[in-house]
């Protein structure tokens, strides 16, 4: 209790760093871009890397074949839940809906909260997790603005991720046994060391823009609701269920658990689905999920 306190109390300070430098305008729009493609592309690939590379060989290995089926089956059952639970709102506003249900921002926020919980394994078994949910982000998740996919451009987009690319590089290195020069290793460290502040700022960042007085909007909190309570609810249920190791049950939970990720704004813009009520998605559940997943972190299993 007394590390998880810590650990979120730290958070909550590198968040208000965030929102002090954007308020003060030391960082401006085109700065917080340019720090949020440098966490995306660069830091925490490292940070993926630098975890496999700490990482269990192959004894962890059905515990990376379990949680990413349990990604799998989680993105499937988000497919449905959000078609059924948001089939009545209008055009635009269910596309927003849909897409914030199956595209969280675990990938953002989940694999520092992971790794600051249960370590470089659980960073490690975060990065797996979230592979399923990036498939779907560019095949599904685009075809619900779009009404169209590309299976070929998904293609594209997937395996040249950075981040797939560094699990992909650090799975090899890690069953191979095989180790990178001192120095870039080294490098590769000090990158991914940078991930937790880096990321949490940006979160900071973001909430400076919000307006309180514009966000009482009750399709937002009910989003949210689902997307923070009701979602990692029945998979902790599911988990709980299976006979599967604490650490998969608790990454697994606390991953589905991630409010709506920042591409819900990018797409609904580029798509012309009402941007404005997505920017709401975003930012109020990214302020609700500070409490929601400090609870998650002390029921779930350490």
């Amino acid at each position: 209790m007394e590390t998880l306190l810590s650990l979120q109390l730290t958070i909550s300070l590198l968040i208000a760093a965030g929102f002090i430098l954007k308020r003060s305008g030391i960082t401006g729009p085109q700065g917080q871009k340019n720090i949020t493609d440098m966490v995306i592309y660069v830091i925490l690939p490292c940070n993926i890397l630098k975890a496999f590379m700490t990482g269990t060989s192959t004894a962890a290995l059905s515990s990376y074949l379990g949680i990413f089926l349990i990604s799998l089956a989680i993105q499937a059952f988000c497919v449905v839940y959000g078609k059924l639970v948001f089939r009545k709102e209008p055009e635009g506003i269910r596309q927003c809906l849909e897409y914030g249900i199956i595209c969280s921002n675990a990938g953002f926020l989940g694999n520092p909260l992971a790794e600051g919980i249960y370590g470089a394994q659980g960073l490690v078994l975060a990065s797996i997790y979230l592979i399923p949910q990036r498939v779907m982000m560019w095949s599904f998740g685009i075809a619900v603005f779009s009404g169209t996919k590309d299976m070929k451009k998904t293609l594209v987009k997937v395996i040249s991720h950075p981040c797939i690319l560094a699990c992909g590089a650090g799975l090899f290195l890690m069953l191979t046994g095989l180790e990178l020069p001192a120095a870039l290793t080294g490098t590769v460290t000090a990158l991914g060391n940078c991930n937790t502040a880096m990321s949490m700022m940006v979160i900071g960042m973001i909430l400076e823009e919000m307006n309180l007085r514009e966000f009482r909007d009750r399709t937002v909190l009910i989003y949210t609701v689902h997307r923070l309570v009701v979602i990692p609810g029945i998979t902790a249920l599911i988990c709980h269920l299976l006979p599967v190791r604490e650490m998969v049950y608790g990454v697994s939970v606390l991953l589905a658990a991630m409010p709506a990720g920042a591409t819900t704004s990018i797409l609904a813009e580029k798509y012309g689905m009402e941007p404005a009520f997505a920017t709401k998605m975003v930012i109020f559940s990214t302020l609700a999920s500070l409490p929601t997943i400090c609870i998650w972190g002390m029921i779930l299993p350490h």
